[in-house]
Formats: C-alpha cells, structure tokens, sequence
C-alpha cells in the first residue's frame, strides 16, 4: 500500500476542482446504473473506498483527480485514507503532528457528503513504524514512556476530528498471520507486552472518542492456509471481551484472492464452512463487522480479459454472499476503485505481465462485472434493521 508524498497548495485544489467541474457529463457517469452506495442506502448500509494523496491529480487515486473523484462521488459514501492518517504520515518526530494532507482529504470528502473512516491509530508492524518510533528510548521507566507516546497520539487524532470521524481502526494487524501469536514491536516490549499495549490503546480511544465506533482490523483471509491467524484474533478478541475491553467490531480487510482458475462455486465449498464457524464466533460474541479493505487478486487467474473478469466477479460474488448475510454487517469499502491505482500492481503483479484486474474499475475508469456482481449482492440483500 504505497504511501503518496506529495504537498498540497491552495491554488492547486482550486484548480483541480476547476478542472473536474470542466469535464463533460459524459466523462463524469461512468454509467447510468445506481450509484452503489445509493443501493446500499436503500439496506441502510454504506459502500466506500480508499483514496490516496496526490495534489496534482494527474495521475493518482486522489480527489484531485477528476476521473478518479467522479468514481468516488458516484458509488461511494464513505471514505478511508490509504496512507495518510498512519503514523509514518502524520507523526515526523515524538512530539510532532502534521495533519496537512489528511485535513485537505478530510475537507474534500465532507464537501462531497461523504463520511471518513480513522485509519489507524495504531498499525502494530515495527516495518510501518516511523524510524522514530523503532528506535526510540523509553528511558528508565519505559512503561510510562509507552502510554505518554500512544495516549499522546490517539488524543491528539481523536479530538482534533470530534465529530468528524464516527469510527476508527483503533489497531490494525497485530496478529502474525503465520503463527498468530501477538507481534511484538519497541512499543508493546516497552509496555510489557503486546496484551496491555492493545488494552491501553482501545481504552484511551474510547476515552478520547466516546461515541465513535472502535474496531480492530485485520487481513485474516477465508483462504486456506489462513487458519493460525485466524485462530489468532478469535484468541485476541475473546480476551477483549473477558477483560472489558471497548472493542466494537472486527474490520474484515477482505483482500480474497482465488488460489486457481478453478469456478467460484468448488473454491467456495472448500473455504465456506470454516469462514462461516469463524464469523459465527466473531458475531456471537456480541462483535460487529465491516469489510474494510475489498479487493480480488488475480493472478492466478487466466490471461484472457473477459474471462478473469468473470471469476474475479464469480468469486466475489460467492464471498459477499456469505459476508451480506450478516446483518452485523453494514459497510464495505474497496481499497481502490479502479485497476490503475491498486497496491496490488505492486505487491502481487502478475507473472504473465498483464496488469491485474483487481477492482470495480479498470485503468480506464470503466466499469467491469466486479461492480456489477457488487450491485446485484447489494439489490438481494436484506435491509438492516
């Protein structure tokens, strides 16, 4: 998930506002269907996606790009940042905050109507710390340190956006997905372990943000080989709840990838059972859930255009099937709308070169199947109460 350093100035968002306002109308509809999250208003449900910084616009997943935005403003009612609420973004030094580009992304996404998910107050990997954070002395007392660092930084966020974000990925990913023991990282060795580190971190965002919605998000997959990590957070979120911890729901990353070009339907038969046990655990333990960070790696599928966009759209279909059927499920945000910007081109390229085809969108900003299966899931889904 790259991070995108760019700097912001008046002149330029006023520009690029200019020039979406320019477009012709044909440029701005992708389509004449609904609007996605229109859809899913209609269940009292929302659809969302990430979006990254880029002033210029020119060719990024920002708001300041008039295609890319056009994709936002029509099937989106919830926004996340991809980068640029993380530590590494906003916090350059222990006792120093820069929220510009966050701010601007926060203005952009209220002027539009959307809402905008915290993304994260904590992402618990030492590779994501700032450097700061990794070598950092923690003096003769480091447990004290530790909870000035951490309570410093969740206050600060939580009530610089009072009443502006309504739900926060209070930790995200501090289940090692091949053991799923606990990460352990300068913080939480400082703290005294990863456990009261966690515990610290929801009760000073529920202190800081009393009515906002706190999640832990995690990237557990339905796949197999996925069981340790996700015994792992079964194991975290049923110690949240024996200790009282304020823990809401559980963000469900929901980056599914078919492991062959097999159909949708035998894939799903061997994945469903144990899915369905681990989200019947999760929601009986009074959890709610969101998916949080959609998308279909592809490249274990066939090289063919048409068809890869239809077991992509297959294979999410079968997955949403299940995870709509939980009303404790109300939002879905893809991570990216369109194939052009996607972290997947990056971190899972495909070995025939071809550029993967992982979003609702291609690099041309046209709707594929993936958006269209989303819509019918959303259309059949029953209406949350």
């Amino acid at each position: 998930m790259a991070d995108h350093g760019f700097r912001i100035d008046r002149r330029g968002l006023l520009a690029a506002g200019a020039a979406a306002a320019t477009l012709p109308l044909v440029a701005r509809a992708t389509s004449v269907a609904p609007g996605l999250n229109m859809l899913a208003s209609q269940k009292n449900m929302r659809i969302g996606s990430a979006f990254a910084w880029n002033p210029s616009g020119a060719d990024a997943g920002s708001f300041a790009n008039p295609r890319y935005a056009a994709l936002l403003e029509r099937d989106c009612g919830l926004l996340v940042p991809e980068n640029q609420l993380k530590w590494q973004a906003i916090r350059p030094a222990p006792d120093k905050f820069d929220f510009t580009h966050f701010d601007a992304m926060l203005d952009w996404a209220e002027a539009h109507r959307m809402a905008m998910r915290g993304h994260t107050l904590l992402w618990h990997k030492s590779q994501y710390f700032p450097r700061w954070l990794n070598d950092h002395d923690f003096g003769a007392t480091p447990r004290r340190e530790a909870e000035r660092l951490l309570t410093t930084h969740i206050d600060t966020v939580c009530h610089r956006y009072t009443k502006r974000i309504a739900s926060y990925d209070v930790v995200n990913e501090t289940v090692d997905e091949t053991t799923g023991a606990l990460r352990e990282t300068s913080l939480s060795r400082a703290f005294g372990g990863a456990e009261p580190m966690l515990d610290h971190a929801f009760h000073a965002a529920r202190a800081a943000a009393p009515s906002a919605q706190l999640v832990y998000n995690d990237y557990m997959s339905w796949e197999p080989g996925n069981e340790a990590h996700r015994s792992g957070v079964l194991r975290l979120l049923e110690g949240f709840r024996k200790r009282g911890v304020p823990v809401d729901a559980l963000g469900v990353q929901s980056h599914i990838e078919p492991v062959s070009d097999a159909p949708a339907g035998v894939l799903a038969a061997r994945q469903e059972k144990a899915w369905r046990a681990f989200l019947d655990t999760v929601t009986g333990m009074g959890y709610q859930l969101l998916i949080t960070e959609f998308d279909v790696a592809d490249q274990h599928l066939p090289t063919d255009v048409a068809m890869r966009d239809r077991q992509v759209a297959d294979y999410a279909g079968v997955y949403l099937d299940i995870m709509f059927g939980y009303p404790q499920l109300r939002d879905m945000l893809f991570w990216g709308m369109c194939d052009r910007y996607s972290w997947l081109n990056g971190f899972k390229p495909r070995k025939d070169g071809s550029v993967p085809r992982v979003a609702p969108y291609d690099r041309e900003f046209h709707a594929k199947p993936l958006r269209d299966i989303v819509s019918a899931k959303l259309i059949a889904t029953a209406r949350r109460g």
